[in-house]
């Protein structure tokens, strides 16, 4: 119950009752309202500012528990790239290179992954963060490919890992006579005077001057193609398929000892040397075929030669004399 106030009333010199007003109970109930809800403001402020809510705490420690794992995500992803790059370059400038085959082009490596359409069911979660978490799902869906791209690149390596031992076999790595002493290499590969026609004309392999009978020897494990007899040209010749795309000839022989389909190793006798078809001495013509093309055979007569041998049948091979036969 409100307490009854009175004034003393000096006219009357008697204590009178003092009589509010509604108007002064609403003024009054006002102006407590406002110091209230200011003084209540103030506090929330300087609560607000200097005291953490439990939901706040809470909230500000996610995000820096969120921030902290970005952090580490981020630098995850970069090492992740910088050993992807080490991968990559190791792939491209040694496995590939001694495998003989051409690196991955940088367009296949780097190829993108899509345009944002990839990432509309989480574009429509409408997510406060979404370029941030687009920037590095790109960045992840990047590296999984180009790690994917990597992993197809070793798969096809370790094929060619595999197939090594059959591939070195099959090579053509030493002459195909014996020439111990480098004297039987009469005409190498490139253009040469022909004997018949008197003109400088690419000579497609290496000639061997050697008596008639002389043993021809496969230059690497194959199988013979076909024997052919021809009155020019060749004459009596012998084409042996190695695979990986490799394929021999012996020309100007006198005599077969292999047949079309007979499996040769290295080494092996597969004929005798002689002065048929288009010959103008006694020699064996010999050629490497790389892919359907014509190389330069003293390129493969390394596995029987010292450095020294081998850079004197270089030598020998580019001085441009008169081949010894019809080509």
């Amino acid at each position: 119950m409100a307490k009854i106030k009175y004034y003393y009333d000096t006219e009357s010199c008697r204590y009178e009752r003092i009589k509010v007003s509604s108007w002064d109970i609403v003024v009054n109930l006002l102006g407590f309202l406002v110091v209230s809800s200011i003084i209540g403001l103030g506090i929330f402020f300087v609560t607000d500012h200097y005291f953490e809510s439990p939901a706040k705490a809470a909230l500000r420690k996610e995000n820096e528990e969120l921030k902290l794992y970005y952090e580490f995500l981020e630098n995850d992803i970069a090492e992740a790239n910088k050993m992807l790059g080490v991968l990559e370059e190791r792939d491209d400038d040694i496995y590939r290179v001694v495998f003989g085959v051409e690196p991955i082009p940088d367009a296949i490596r780097s190829a993108g992954v899509g345009g944002s359409n990839r990432y509309r069911e989480l574009l429509e979660k409408g997510l406060e963060r979404e370029e941030l978490i687009l920037t590095n799902m790109q960045r992840i869906d990047k590296l999984k490919k180009q790690m994917y791209i990597q992993t197809k690149s070793y798969d096809n390596i370790m094929d060619m890992a595999r197939d090594k031992e059959a591939l070195l076999a099959s090579m053509p790595a030493i002459q195909p006579v014996s020439n111990k002493e480098l004297k039987r290499l009469a005409s190498g590969f490139g253009y040469r005077m022909h004997p018949i026609y008197k003109v400088r004309k690419m000579h497609t392999g290496t000639d061997f001057s050697l008596p008639t009978g002389t043993p021809v020897y496969a230059t690497g494990d194959g199988q013979v193609v076909y024997t052919k007899t021809k009155f020019s040209g060749y004459g009596k010749h012998i084409k042996v398929k190695h695979g990986f795309g490799y394929q021999t000839l012996y020309a100007h022989l006198s005599e077969f000892l292999v047949k079309p389909g007979q499996k040769v190793k290295r080494g092996q006798i597969i004929g005798y040397s002689g002065n048929t078809g288009g010959s103008t001495a006694p020699h064996l013509h010999y050629e490497v075929i790389k892919d359907n093309k014509k190389v330069n055979p003293v390129n493969f007569f390394y596995q029987d030669l010292s450095d020294e041998e081998y850079a004197e049948v270089l030598r020998l091979s580019s001085l441009e004399n008169q081949s010894m036969g019809n080509y």
